[in-house]
């Protein structure tokens, strides 16, 4: 299978899983029936737990969302932790935007979707630090991977998959030039984690802080 076929079972994915999460579910799975097997029980319900507990985390259910194209629908699962107008450049945009951060913890679905339709102009990949994700210098100095987006009308969206203080893997799941849609799988994080996004100046937002909400369903704006 070629790499851009591997990616595209991810983004396609038909299991209740995240197939990201099969090298540390299965595994589990096949010690825990062994240790049984042998009668090693306080050790093998230690790790049938765990591994019940990685299945959860890896959950990968299915979304559905009839909004209108400019809506813009949450790139994460999680809490709206900041929501700011930024004036003049920033280092994201280099352009006025809005910013929305959401905060995902080792609770949310860590599966991570496509806000608004249209055609990716580029990924960039930073490494860098592993702060507590809720933090306001997350989002400049953690590892993260900013993927901009051309929206279907012409407008400019950007997002970026952050690192958090025990996230240590990001997986991003689409190239330069795919044409994507709203609500489409694009990627992962591992283990609590953080998705900032910037909306161009005009758009109206319908995010609030503290707010709960879900990848490809929740929306949080629309554009201008």
């Amino acid at each position: 299978m070629s790499k851009s076929d591997l990616q595209n079972t991810r983004i396609e994915n038909k299991l209740p899983v995240a197939r990201e999460g099969l090298p540390f579910i299965i595994p589990g799975l096949v010690v825990t029936i062994l240790l049984f097997y042998w009668e090693v029980y306080p050790v093998a319900i230690l790790l049938g737990l765990i591994t019940l507990f990685t299945l959860w985390f890896f959950r990968d259910p299915e979304r559905v969302s009839l909004a209108g194209e400019d809506a813009v629908l949450s790139p994460a699962d999680g809490t709206i932790i900041d929501i700011r107008q930024l004036e003049g450049v920033n280092n994201i945009t280099g352009r006025p935007a809005l910013k929305i951060s959401i905060f995902m913890s080792v609770f949310n679905v860590h599966v991570n979707r496509i806000p608004v339709k249209g055609r990716i102009s580029g990924t960039t990949y930073n490494p860098g630090k592993f702060f507590s994700a809720n933090l306001d210098k997350a989002s400049e100095q953690n590892e993260n991977n900013c993927v901009a987006l051309d929206a279907w009308n012409g407008q400019r969206v950007v997002f970026v998959q952050i690192a958090g203080l025990i996230a240590r893997r990001i997986a991003c799941w689409i190239r330069e030039g795919d044409q994507v849609n709203a609500g489409q799988r694009f990627g992962l994080i591992r283990f609590g984690s953080r998705v900032d996004i910037y909306l161009p100046p005009g758009t109206r937002t319908e995010a609030r802080i503290k707010e709960r909400v879900r990848a490809g369903e929740s929306i949080i704006g629309y554009l201008p």
